[in-house]
């Protein structure tokens, strides 16, 4: 195993064929990318399909392609990490080089998966037909639900296909419970690294718990203007996130409670820690995007909770790297 190894690689089995199962799940994800692939090429093309009068989207349209090229490149990305995760030769892939996409999009896709189904829940409850849209012109409505409806399935698609491949692959190095690991597997530096997470996650956590008891500290007059049950959805998730990617990579690190499943909790770390280090980063970038309105311009405090959030976000997942990594020695 060579030095940029994360996992170690097992010898390819030339005549593995995926079953119907697996071939289902492929299609299904390379399917559900289509909608969102679709609209973003007619975006790039010039074309409004989904996008109302009046919409910011429209005011930087050259922003706007760019934008909406990458988003086109990252979903085909999914694409391929799906004929990877099925195919003989996905077995000679570096562990690296898949384990840091499907983390990322892991991350993008966990939230997603579970606050849209819950923003939409809340609107049956509240009777509110906005929810889980904005207040002022941005996309209508079904964009929402084609875009969001394929993210889902991707994500349970594509999820299921890496848990399969991982199970095969690496099963061997989350066996077991917390007190099984040995001490050497998490060094003093890796657990430094976790402590110092916790510590700047503790300002993203702040400002959610802030903003979800309904304070606007920090906000910028739209957003104040926008807060409705999907933002305190949103809030709320975010906390949640924040504390399970700091809580278990800790417990991990710290291999306490000893009866926990190493899989469990490296399960939820992987999710929590892609969660909340990949949307910190992707908005960390949106608030960059050039805002001459003072309404709408992103204050300073957000920018440091989405900076603290991709900030965390990665030490932990440095983390998870350094364990699997020593874990995989061992073994």
């Amino acid at each position: 195993m060579t030095k940029t190894e994360l996992l170690p690689s097992p010898a390819p089995r030339a005549g593995d064929r995926p079953g119907p199962a697996r071939r289902a799940l492929r299609l299904l994800a390379i399917l559900a990318c289509l909608p969102y692939i679709s609209l973003k090429v007619a975006w790039v093309a010039g074309s409004e399909i989904g996008i109302p009068a009046g919409s910011v989207l429209l005011e930087h349209r050259q922003l706007l392609a760019v934008a909406n090229s990458v988003s086109v490149l990252a979903d085909v990305l999914v694409i391929v990490l799906a004929l990877l995760l099925t195919q003989p030769w996905g077995q000679r892939v570096p562990a690296w080089l898949l384990a840091l996409p499907m983390w990322a999009a892991t991350g993008l896709l966990a939230p997603i998966m579970t606050g849209y189904p819950t923003q939409l829940v809340v609107a049956l409850l509240t009777g509110d037909e906005q929810t889980a849209a904005p207040a002022e012109p941005f996309l209508h409505s079904w964009v929402f639900a084609v875009v969001y409806g394929g993210f889902i399935l991707q994500g349970l698609s594509l999820g299921t296909l890496f848990a399969l491949y991982a199970h095969e692959r690496w099963g061997h190095l989350w066996s077991g419970r917390l007190g099984g690991l040995p001490a050497r597997t998490s060094g003093p530096g890796v657990r430094t690294a976790a402590l110092a997470a916790a510590v700047v996650a503790l300002l993203p956590l702040t400002t959610h718990v802030m903003w979800l008891s309904g304070s606007t500290e920090g906000l910028s007059p739209r957003q104040i203007a926008e807060r409705d049950a999907d933002s305190t959805v949103l809030e709320f998730q975010g906390s949640v996130f924040v504390v399970v990617a700091v809580a278990f990579t800790l417990l991990l690190v710290l291999r306490r409670p000893a009866p926990l499943k190493v899989r469990t909790v490296l399960a939820l770390a992987w999710t929590g820690s892609g969660a909340v280090g990949c949307w910190g980063a992707y908005m960390s970038l949106v608030a960059l995007m050039p805002e001459t309105d003072p309404a709408k311009q992103v204050t300073a405090l957000t920018r440091l909770t989405y900076a603290g959030e991709m900030i965390t976000g990665l030490l932990l997942a440095a983390c998870l790297a350094a364990v699997l990594r020593r874990r995989s020695a061992e073994a």
